[in-house]
């Protein structure tokens, strides 16, 4: 589950928990948007989890080698040719 899922799904659950009052026959809407708010922030734990590692796997591995090589040309090449 992403971040943004699992945000919507608190949301969602704090709709049908805090500001909806309809009444079903057998269905609490309340306890409904209280289960949805749990598995958000469930959810949330274990993307933030997921992305936190993923960080520092990357981060354990050594920095690219960078090999610098420069090449000068002689500018004037008759004037070694001479002595």
């Amino acid at each position: 589950m992403t971040i943004g899922g699992s945000i919507a799904l608190i949301i969602i659950g704090a709709i049908l928990a805090y500001a909806v009052n309809y009444e079903f026959s057998g269905i609490d809407i309340r306890l409904v948007g209280v289960i949805l708010m749990i598995g958000g922030l469930i959810g949330l734990v274990i993307g933030i989890a997921r992305i936190m590692s993923a960080r520092r796997a990357v981060d354990r591995r050594p920095p690219p080698a960078v090999r610098e090589e420069r090449y000068y040309e002689d500018p004037n090449p008759e004037i070694r040719r001479r002595y």
